[in-house]
């Protein structure tokens, strides 16, 4: 196993101790599920930068990786419902962008296409794991909760529009 995908496995690994920390009855538990939050996040980033530049792209990566991005973000997002930070009809938007955009890939990959990862894809991403620290790390301001909510709408949607604009014949001439 190379060092891209150690490092998307650490991720996935700290993913279940997140989501116990985040149940865990104590202020201080939400600051150290905070800190593996923001690590996780972190191994998002350098394991893509390992891969592409070391020459470490494998299927098991690119498999992987996008599946530990949406298992850490929704785990955070399902915890946000519960605890009435964030609507539950929001949180089925981003899952309903998610399963649509890898609904699109996969019919693409029967294509022989492959469905990079473009700029609001990566700007969703990084909008979506600030806003879920931020959330995470003042958790008493209501208004930076929505805001951050808003934000994660506003990005999740827009790149799932632009995937599915740029990429529609890969739909074919019905869909459209």
């Amino acid at each position: 196993m190379n060092t891209a995908n150690k490092l998307t496995m650490c991720r996935v690994v700290m993913i279940p101790i997140f989501i116990v920390l985040l149940y865990l009855d104590f202020s201080a538990h939400l600051w150290v599920a905070l800190g593996i939050f923001i690590l996780a996040s972190i191994t998002d980033f350098v394991d893509g930068y390992v891969a592409r530049h070391y020459n470490q792209i494998t299927d098991f990566g690119k498999f992987m990786d996008p599946l530990a991005d949406k298992l850490l973000v929704m785990s955070a997002m399902a915890w946000f419902v519960q605890v009435a930070w964030m609507p539950a009809w929001a949180f089925f938007i981003v899952i309903a962008r998610e399963l649509a955009v890898t609904g699109l890939r996969l019919v693409a990959v029967e294509q022989g296409r492959v469905i990079a990862a473009g700029k609001s894809g990566k700007v969703k991403t990084a909008s979506t794991m600030v806003g879920i620290c931020l959330m995470l790390a003042f958790p008493g301001i209501e208004v930076l909760r929505l805001v951050c909510v808003i934000v994660i709408l506003v990005t999740t949607v827009y790149s799932g529009i632009e995937y599915f604009i740029q990429n529609k014949d890969v739909l074919g001439k019905e869909a459209m």
